[in-house]
């Protein structure tokens, strides 16, 4: 039913992974083939393509769905429907950062100190015209194809790029000026493919399972059995989404309880627990988390 196109490159294992968890598992030939399946009767044809390219891509209707940044959604000022944030990235679960960086050692400290004609090199061009006359900056936008950081200050005075955790940039010299954009992964779709109810409600299934995938990571269930008289003390004691599930057990004076917890800190939680007078407990992987 739909056509779905995923991003090749550093989104790429990121991408499968959340797939995987999703119960959407790509099956491919290999990482070199750019064609790929899922065997779910909603999703007929899969694509990997340059995130950058994704956007036009699906304006244009060659696909239904696709994953790509809220960065390349600006850069090509792309007309696509958003079905919302997916809060992963290709190597934590923050945001990645469209920003201007300088040399440490430039005396600027903010944009509007840039001079007139400043070589500034980016992936961005558009994203960063449209920054800096914001700001009254008439600057030399050159565009970059990779490596952007090295080339500063031989070749260009600053540069556009992006950064998830800013480390990168710090030991090629350079600190951030400016934020110009803050950027999520987002699933999108296609004007036309959305406004038909059938293929909606496919990609509303699909956008489900991928943002229960996302809101489990980092947490775990725990299984554990309370004597009646502990029970306060131990539940006093446990994070939950909402509340703990305590169900009587038949024989005992037992009760069973239930509750979903961050995977951080259980390895404390649960001595503590058992110090509490908790009982049996379990630690259960969870694969979703659908509210």
């Amino acid at each position: 039913m739909l056509s779905l196109v995923l991003p090749k490159g550093s989104l790429e294992k990121a991408t499968l992974e959340l797939f995987d968890a999703a119960d959407l598992t790509v099956r491919r030939s290999s990482d070199r083939d750019y064609h790929a399946s899922i065997d779910d009767p909603r999703i007929d044809r899969v694509r990997f393509l340059r995130p950058q390219e994704i956007p036009s891509y699906i304006e244009r209707g060659l696909f239904d769905l696709g994953i790509t940044g809220r960065d390349w959604i600006s850069e090509t000022e792309a007309d696509v429907v958003s079905l919302g944030e997916l809060q992963y990235s290709k190597a934590t679960s923050q945001p990645v950062r469209v920003v201007l960086a300088v040399p440490d050692a430039a005396a600027w400290r903010s944009v509007g100190d840039l001079p007139e004609g400043v070589r500034i090199s980016t992936e961005f061009p558009s994203l960063t015209r449209r920054f800096l006359e914001s700001h009254g900056v008439k600057a030399m936008i050159i565009p970059s194809y990779g490596a952007t950081e090295a080339k500063v200050p031989d070749i260009v005075d600053a540069i556009v790029d992006l950064t998830e955790t800013g480390s990168s940039l710090r030991k090629n010299g350079l600190r951030i000026l400016d934020t110009l954009l803050t950027s999520y992964t987002e699933l999108v779709a296609a004007g036309p493919a959305h406004a038909d109810p059938a293929k909606r409600a496919a990609m509303e299934d699909i956008a489900l399972l991928l943002r229960g995938a996302i809101q489990a990571r980092g947490h775990v269930l725990l299984k554990l059995n309370v004597p009646a008289d502990r029970l306060a003390a131990v539940t006093e004691m446990l994070p939950a989404l909402s509340s703990p599930t305590i169900t009587t057990l038949a024989r005992g004076n037992m009760n069973a309880v239930e509750t979903v917890v961050p995977k951080r800190g259980v390895n404390t939680l649960i001595p503590a627990l058992k110090a509490a007078g908790a009982q049996d407990i379990l630690e259960i992987p969870i694969s979703k988390i659908v509210e």
